[in-house]
């Protein structure tokens, strides 16, 4: 398939100026478009910043409405997409940004609108920026409305691998409606734990759920997926915007595996992702009919919005099939319908291609179209081709459909922005033939999507289950790890992915097609892992028996009769923990409850000045990696115990040392020492049973009052509230845990054991008179214990009974 030249040559007829003057004043329209594109090693190179790059965008979108003279004065708002770099940590470069992206591109063109938005993250936002400020044009907010972006990765990149530095540092004065990273719906923990991070796996993921759905083979999808991209790559060879210079590729080259190539994410090579690394802007100009006809701006600029839709697709592991984007298609449907228009009276497509899957899932999947089209599936090139800045692709889109329609009077322009992870679809439907403006109508769309079902997940699976879909993701030297998404023996969706150095697995699934093949998965404490037999689980993962250690790296175990106690031994760090130490206290646990000798457990810290200040904050900052045991944090925090442990709380504990302390059963604190639910002070939450247990243990408002600032509660207020038992001089807590753990030793351990189940039941019921009407099974439990015979014998021959603890 050839595809169209980037420019048509067809030329707008004044008669339908006739058409114009019968629309309303108020209707929004787009009078400029520009773009701007930066390579490296032209003659013209300036190593740009991002804001410069959008500023010379919107310079030209100004003077393809007229001028930037005689409109810039009009401007009242000036909303902008969201860098990469300002969308998430991971994207940050080392050269400085502007602290006010809008505001930074109003002061390049000399214009200072009363509003400035940055959006938030998103492909799909650039057209949402288009509908919603055309909407707020219709009611008379705004006159006109500058919506521009630009990257500058390409150059952050050359700069950061040259050894040359840059200072894009800015501070703006004025306001600014920041609306925030916008990862809702996209960053989950349970998805990043097994290794589905960013966008090549979650996006591989989909494209073998559609390849299983299709039935095909991994050569026989390859070569579609070539197919696909082909066109785009002589599209992109047209484009004058081109990131780079781009030559016009045959499916074959896009898809064999070379240096220039190599595996990003199975089935994946570098050339049929979306390219990043990029120095691309883009911007258009709205204003209503009215402001232009008093402006003087040609009506041979004017290019109407017939329809539009947006709405979000349901999170991955929620989809009921993973090959398909059935949000996207409600969305394109909704604006056709808008528009009046069937999909074979389009002329001009642009389909976001960070991926195949996100074309082929919308445009051949749910409308029909085909790999061939003679219309084209892109107007850019596409992200692999063109190039993908950031979030603002699809400016340049809508940039190119407006041009198209122009040179083209009466045709129709689609395109089809796309944000996430297959998560969030807005399209927009233009046209220079006049129409009025109708205002969205996403909710109704979105209540639709909202009401889909959702398979049930299986968050710990453990034995056999089937493969769904899966992925290999690549490193630099070849394949790292696979993960896949897998189905239980009851339907139940889960992930799970090869455990570390599992390279005979990841080689497996590399040499065969591991769609509906059978594996053995496990659950651990850093996520979910599956071989291809249960016996390669066993040797990678083999089952602990709870033991002691002769010694511990982050704590002391000491063990005297029936009572343990564990002191954490971080006193350097405050006794803070990061993951290997929280492992190392869970097997400890899993020891002390598997210990029929053990009755009773004692936990403090090392030092007098904290029991433990929580998660080691510096672990976490460094990028480490993070996971927490199965039994939570410090392995106690999650836990179901059937054994008293006791808190000497020693100086502070914070964060997750509080949480450590309400998770125990008694609380012993020295005059010195305080608790704070600290994590709002540095952006978390107490996560670890915090939130749940300490409204529960002091009253809910003073509760809130501290969790919400993270203040410390002192020991003698600890004391006034209930949070502790008893407080101890400076230094003496651990000696009033002795005291404690004496009295209860010196009772049945099995009444112990027995109270506190069903203590901890009782808590499961809403009241106390369902709790008291329930069964009492545990006295049946009690009756058949030794123990149970000897307190009475003892007392009646008024000697000390002998506890055997069965």
């Amino acid at each position: 398939m050839r595809a169209r030249p980037l420019f048509s040559i067809t030329k707008y007829t004044p008669e339908d100026g006739d058409l114009h003057m019968s629309i309303s004043p108020s209707t929004p329209i787009i009078v400029g478009v520009g773009q701007f594109t930066e390579r490296i090693g032209s003659p013209e190179y300036a190593a740009l910043s991002s804001a410069d790059i959008a500023a010379r965008a919107a310079e030209r979108a100004f003077a393809d409405a007229k001028s930037l003279d005689s409109l810039g004065q009009h401007v009242d708002a000036i909303a902008t997409t969201r860098t990469f770099e300002d969308s998430t940590p991971r994207r940050a470069q080392p050269f400085g940004k502007t602290d006010n992206f809008p505001r930074s591109v109003a002061s390049r063109l000399g214009i200072a609108p009363r509003v400035a938005v940055l959006e938030k993250a998103g492909g799909n936002t650039p057209q949402q920026l288009v509908t919603e400020f055309a909407e707020r044009l219709s009611t008379g907010e705004f006159r006109m409305v500058l919506l521009a972006g630009g990257e500058n990765i390409s150059t952050a990149r050359w700069l950061q691998k040259s050894g040359e530095s840059a200072d894009w540092s800015e501070t703006v004065e004025g306001s600014v409606e920041n609306r925030g990273m916008g990862m809702t719906g996209l960053a989950y923990r349970y998805n990043m734990s097994h290794g589905v991070v960013g966008a090549p796996p979650s996006y591989a993921l989909c494209e073998t759920a559609r390849r299983g759905r299709l039935g095909q083979a991994p050569d026989e999808y390859l070569a579609e997926m070539g197919r696909l991209f082909a066109p785009f790559t002589e599209v992109a060879a047209a484009n004058p915007y081109s990131s780079s210079d781009v030559t016009a590729s045959t499916p074959n080259e896009l898809t064999t595996v070379g240096e220039r190539n190599r595996m990003i994410a199975s089935p994946y090579p570098l050339r049929l992702v979306a390219r990043d690394q990029v120095n691309q802007g883009a911007a258009v100009v709205l204003t209503t009919v009215g402001t232009a006809r008093e402006l003087g701006i040609a009506e041979s600029q004017w290019i109407y919005l017939h329809g539009h839709a947006a709405v979000a697709e349901r999170e991955l592991m929620q989809r009921q099939d993973l090959g398909r984007y059935p949000a996207a298609v409600l969305a394109c449907e909704e604006a056709l319908r808008q528009s009046g228009i069937t999909i074979d009276e389009v002329t001009y497509f642009d389909f976001y291609s960070c991926f195949p899957v996100a074309v082929s899932s919308v445009a051949i999947d749910g409308l029909g179209l085909s790999a061939d089209d003679p219309r084209g599936l892109t107007l850019t090139g596409g992200l692999p081709y063109f190039g993908g800045p950031g979030n603002n692709y699809s400016m340049h889109a809508i940039c190119t459909a407006v041009e198209r329609t122009r040179q083209d009077p009466g045709s129709y322009g689609f395109v089809g922005a796309n944000g996430g992870y297959l998560s969030k679809y807005a399209v927009g439907i233009y046209s220079s033939k006049p129409a009025e403006f109708v205002a969205s109508d996403n909710a109704r769309l979105q209540k639709v999507v909202d009401g889909w079902d959702a398979p049930a997940r299986e968050e710990r699976p453990d034995g056999w289950a089937t493969i769904e879909t899966y992925t290999v993701v690549y490193s630099k030297t070849g394949p790292d790890f696979a993960v896949v998404v897998g189905r239980t023996a009851g339907g139940n969706r889960f992930l799970a992915r090869t455990d570390a150095g599992d390279s005979d697995t990841v080689a497996q699934v590399v040499a065969d097609d591991a769609l509906g093949k059978k594996v053995f998965v496990r659950h651990t404490s850093r996520g979910n892992r599956f071989a291809f037999t249960e016996e390669r689980i066993e040797q990678l993962l083999p089952r602990r028996t709870p033991a002691f250690r002769e010694s511990y790296e982050y704590a002391i175990v000491e063990r005297d009769g029936h009572l343990l106690q564990v002191t954490i031994n971080r006193p350097e760090v405050r006794n803070s923990l990061h993951p290997m130490a929280s492992d190392e206290l869970a097997e400890i646990w899993d020891a002390f409850e598997a210990d029929p000798d053990l009755w009773v457990a004692i936990l403090t810290g090392a030092g007098t000045a904290a029991f433990s200040s929580g998660n080691d904050l510096k672990y976490t900052a460094a990028g480490n990696e993070r996971w927490l045991p199965l039994t939570g944090f410090g392995g106690i925090t999650a836990r179901a115990r059937t054994k008293p442990v006791i808190a000497a709380v020693n100086g502070f504990a914070m964060g997750g040392g509080t949480e450590m302390a309400l998770a125990c059963d008694i609380v012993v604190a020295d005059e010195t020492a305080s608790f704070a639910l600290s994590e709002v002070r540095v952006g978390l939450v107490a996560a670890a049973g915090g939130l749940v247990r300490l409204p529960r243990q002091i009253p809910k408002k003073v509760a809130a009052e501290h969790i919400l600032t993270g203040r410390a509660i002192l020991a003698a207020d600890a004391l006034r509230l209930g949070l502790v038992n008893r407080v101890m001089p400076a230094g003496a807590a651990v000696q009033g845990a002795r005291e404690i753990a004496e009295e209860i030793l010196a009772v049945s351990p099995t009444s112990v054991r027995i109270s506190m189940r069903v203590m901890a039941e009782a808590d499961e019921y809403p009241s106390e008179a369902a709790a008291m009407a329930a069964p009492a099974a545990y006295m049946d439990d009690l009756m058949t214990t030794e123990d149970y015979l000897e307190g009475p014998k003892a007392f009646a021959e008024k000697r000390p009974p002998v506890w055997k603890n069965r």
